[in-house]
């Protein structure tokens, strides 16, 4: 895999839409190892073909995007789910990152940020729309009890100083260069992070650590 060229597997079930984007992605250099309108078909060729990354679409039918990402979670965690759709509605973003999905993109928005939200993904990072990330920030500074009445994680004061940069959205070469460690040590802190936080990517880590006042 390299971070330029990643492979994808992308699902949609709206055909003219699917392969048009196909194309694009492709002379982006994106490399589409697949492509399905069937969430369910979708599973499957994660395993078949062990994509860099998988590009899904929010509203299927049948199985729904949010819950092919649940199963994906489950039988191959460290495969990112980028999501792809036309709902700017900040429940079906809470609903996407919560499954698990660590990217969250609209089918209108310029070609240029879904393709970099694919490169993101397969670095290990996570990119939102920017036009409905402002969202998700007004819904993570708005608690509700039962989440405050979390338990405590027990974070490390270097793991509380990693998440603090985490939730800002920074990448681990920032961190390691601006905590004048190594990638490999900021990625190991990331790691025990998400660990202890019970959660499955750094979005969720940084919705978890805002909700629960930990940053």
């Amino acid at each position: 895999m390299t971070v330029e060229r990643p492979t994808v597997i992308v699902v949609d079930d709206h055909e003219l839409f699917r392969r048009g984007l196909v194309g694009v992605l492709v002379e982006r250099g994106i490399r589409v190892v697949a492509d399905t309108s069937l969430a369910r078909e979708a599973i499957e060729l994660v395993t078949e073909r062990d994509p860099d990354v998988v590009l899904m679409d929010l509203n299927m039918p049948g199985m729904s995007g949010i819950e092919a990402t649940q199963r994906l979670t489950v039988i191959a965690p460290l495969k990112p789910v980028v999501m792809i759709t036309v709902m700017a509605d900040e429940d079906s973003l809470m609903d996407a990152l919560l499954a698990g999905a660590c990217g969250y993109v609209l089918k209108d928005q310029p070609i240029d940020q879904i393709v970099e939200a694919i490169r993101a993904a397969a670095r290990g990072e996570s990119l939102i729309s920017p036009r409905i990330a402002s969202r998700l920030v007004h819904r993570i500074r708005a608690p509700n009890q039962d989440e405050l009445a979390g338990s405590d994680p027990k974070l490390t004061p270097r793991e509380l100083e990693v998440l603090k940069f985490v939730a800002r959205g920074i990448d681990n070469r920032e961190i390691a260069r601006s905590l004048f460690l190594s990638e490999h040590t900021v990625k190991n802190h990331v790691s025990n992070i998400l660990l202890k936080l019970q959660v499955e990517n750094r979005i969720q880590a940084a919705v978890r650590a805002v909700r629960g006042r930990l940053v």
